[in-house]
């Protein structure tokens, strides 16, 4: 395998040539957008109202030095507020139609977020090995998102961990690894904007795949995550963190 995916390095092989045409095609348009939102809460996936970007770089919430522009929810409420109710889920992106939309993870799925060369790599290897693998999203902020199972919810509930903020998004430069979003946590879900000249977060494979178990694609995912941190020369970026 070339040392970057796609090729950049010496041989493009035929599966990321596959990955490059395999983007769901996204409009810009309210109708394209809506519709893919729908097709989402479908899946299952709840969803409810996020920030958006505003000129200057800023978040549309106008908080002043905002830490994740475009890429948190409008509502403390996020957990209750979030839906699959396709009414609901019209009248939010046609009443608001620049918000992004979060889903919110731990209740129905989970996700696994790796930087974007990590992914690539992981995502390549599971499909040459007929691993069964669910939608993915590309972040063109550096990231890729892995759309699963969640793990479910215990009966002991003291074997079950939320997902604390523990990886702030001045710090993630440090922690460059693998984040396991599951209760607690929430994604932003394509099509959304980020910051930036066409900056977005895009399906590469769409919400009409079956989500997967976790820990089939877990594996992959560390080693890849392993691979690019050594390559990188960060530490401590292996093993996932909980978000």
């Amino acid at each position: 395998m070339s040392a970057e995916f796609g090729g950049r390095t010496g041989r493009q092989g035929k599966l990321s040539q596959w990955l490059r045409g395999r983007r769901p095609k996204e409009t810009a348009a309210g109708d394209g957008r809506e519709a893919l939102l729908l097709a989402t809460a479908a899946a299952g996936l709840p969803l409810a109202p996020a920030a958006h970007p505003a000129p200057g770089y800023r978040c549309s919430c106008d908080r002043v030095g905002c830490p994740t522009p475009a890429r948190h929810p409008v509502s403390f409420a996020w957990q209750t507020q979030s839906t699959t109710d396709r009414a609901q889920i019209e009248r939010w992106a046609r009443h608001q139609p620049q918000a992004n939309f979060i889903t919110a993870t731990g209740m129905v799925h989970d996700v696994l977020d790796v930087p974007l060369e990590a992914g690539r790599e992981a995502l390549e290897r599971l499909l040459a090995s007929g691993v069964e693998v669910g939608p993915v999203a590309e972040s063109d902020d550096g990231r890729m998102l892995f759309f699963t199972l969640t793990r479910g919810t215990p009966e002991d509930e003291d074997e079950w961990w939320p997902c604390e903020l523990d990886c702030h998004p001045e710090t993630m430069d440090e922690h460059p690894g693998l984040r396991w979003h599951c209760r607690g946590s929430y994604v932003l879900v394509p099509p959304a904007r980020l910051p930036g000249d066409d900056q977005t977060v895009h399906w590469l494979r769409g919400p009409e795949h079956p989500l997967p178990d976790p820990l089939s694609l877990l594996e992959a995912l560390t080693d890849a995550c392993g691979r690019y941190a050594g390559a990188e020369g960060h530490v401590d970026s292996a093993w996932p963190l909980r978000h």
